[in-house]
């Protein structure tokens, strides 16, 4: 019911192929017999039907049939990864109340009960009660501890409504996140294509471009520089490549300029979304701008304070485990600290991520957009430090690909950053590290900081 539309766009495009995996193709017609079957399969387990169900699996043409299959049962879907460690799962299912436990292995599945106990949490029941299908997501955590976001599905699923152009495009984010769950929709309702990658690597990444014709790539500033690093570019062909957006976390302009340099032919832009209001219409004000225009129907934006805030029909009901987001007058207070140039805005980073020192505002992106310009600099993570008499200092956490001391390195970094940066935003604190910087999300782990 809750998926005709779309079920009525595979009907018309059953040859065209929809998932490219494991190298082998998936058509729509395919596609559409997998959920078919699924939803007879699950039709033997009434308690099922409009329960919490946690979906463990890869991404894969089962595991995409079976997540449509659920939320057509009007279902709310926890997606998760299979790689989570158990301590991690048995959180999640506790704090989304979990009912019932879904796993996809390979082409099969099994179905387990997991909580006897009737849902208590008031956004749960909501959605019960009124038998829409839901999506709970956890935020990434990359600075504290992650909140639980409630979608009702049927809001997302509008957005959709509109038919585009279909491209060739390998889901970089799996469908925990809101990002792999807006390409996974946007493809599907295109009827185009969805490669999917064995590994989310630069090299997995380049290869699968080269092989399959991929079209469009959404990525994070992060995975763009670790593409870069790896000179992906100069091993594959990357000539159907039409498209990188970007988004998740703040770009550094110096990646930015690198990777519109390197890629001259393709369309570089940025993309505007949060886990609370899903993935939001954007448009750069050109390929080399780190300004952006927010817009869509149903979609205002507002700034108080300096703080971007969203009103938007696909916003989330609300946080399970967290305080409320929305203001009285219902905007998402998104906690982006943003400037304003007329309909454009810049983000300049989150608000829980400001370094303080001394009064004067650092903003962790900017100085990582400087350091990485530095000859020998892989990885960086900017991060506010304890100082006894300012308050909070500059700390970075650097990735070298050299073979120099930290004092070396020390002496090198403040030379080069002398007359790019103020001296309050020069990191006063350095620590050398040869581990990786990111989360399995490839965003900034400042955590690790």
């Amino acid at each position: 019911m809750y998926i005709n539309f779309l079920l009525d766009r595979f009907n018309k495009n059953k040859k065209e192929c929809a998932v490219i995996w494991n190298d082998k193709e998936y058509t729509y017609g395919w596609l559409m017999q997998c959920i078919q079957h699924f939803k007879n399969e699950l039709k033997k387990n009434k308690e099922l039907e409009k329960s919490v169900v946690s979906l463990e699996a890869d991404y894969s043409p089962y595991s995409i049939a079976m997540l449509l299959s659920l939320l057509d049962k009007g279902c709310i879907v926890v997606p998760i990864q299979d790689s989570l460690v158990p301590a991690i799962k048995a959180e999640y299912d506790n704090i989304a109340e979990v009912e019932q436990l879904v796993k996809i292995t390979g082409d099969t599945f099994e179905i387990k009960r997991k909580n006897i106990k009737p849902v208590k949490n008031k956004l749960l029941v909501q959605l019960k009660n009124q038998h829409h299908p839901g999506l709970i997501l956890f935020s990434s955590g990359t600075t504290g501890r992650s909140k639980t976001i409630v979608h009702d599905f049927t809001l997302l699923l509008n957005k959709f409504s509109e038919k585009r152009n279909p491209k060739r495009i390998i889901p970089f984010m799996l469908f925990d996140h809101i990002g792999g769950i807006n390409t996974l929709f946007q493809v599907l309702s295109s009827t185009g294509c969805l490669v999917i990658i064995q590994e989310r690597s630069p090299l997995e990444v380049g290869k699968t471009i080269e092989r399959y014709k991929v079209q469009a790539l959404p990525v994070t500033p992060t995975f763009i520089n670790l593409f870069l690093i790896n000179e992906t570019y100069r091993n594959y062909d990357l000539t159907s490549l039409e498209t990188i957006s970007y988004g998740s976390e703040v770009m550094p302009e110096s990646t930015l300029k690198a990777i519109n340099k390197i890629l001259p032919g393709v369309k570089i832009f940025q993309t505007y979304g949060l886990s609370e209001v899903g993935v939001l219409s954007s448009q750069s004000k050109h390929a080399a701008s780190l300004w952006v225009k927010i817009w869509g129907e149903g979609v205002k934006t507002r700034i108080v304070d300096g703080v971007l805030q969203i009103k938007s029909n696909s916003s989330m009901l609300g946080y399970i485990n967290a305080p409320s987001p929305f203001t009285e007058d219902g905007w998402l207070n998104t906690g982006d600290i943003v400037e304003q140039d007329g309909e454009y805005i810049r983000i300049l980073g989150r608000k829980s991520e400001i370094i303080n020192v001394g009064g004067e505002k650092v903003f962790p992106a900017e100085v990582e957009s400087v350091l990485r310009l530095i000859n020998g600099v892989e990885e960086v993570v900017v991060n506010a430090a304890t100082n006894a008499i300012t308050g909070q200092m500059v700390k970075a956490a650097v990735r070298l690909n050299t073979n120099e001391s930290l004092g070396e390195f020390r002496i090198r970094m403040r030379h080069f950053c002398r007359d790019k940066l103020p001296s309050y935003k020069i990191p006063q604190k350095v620590v050398l590290t040869s581990k990786e910087l990111y989360t399995n999300r490839f965003k900034k782990n400042r955590k690790l900081v």
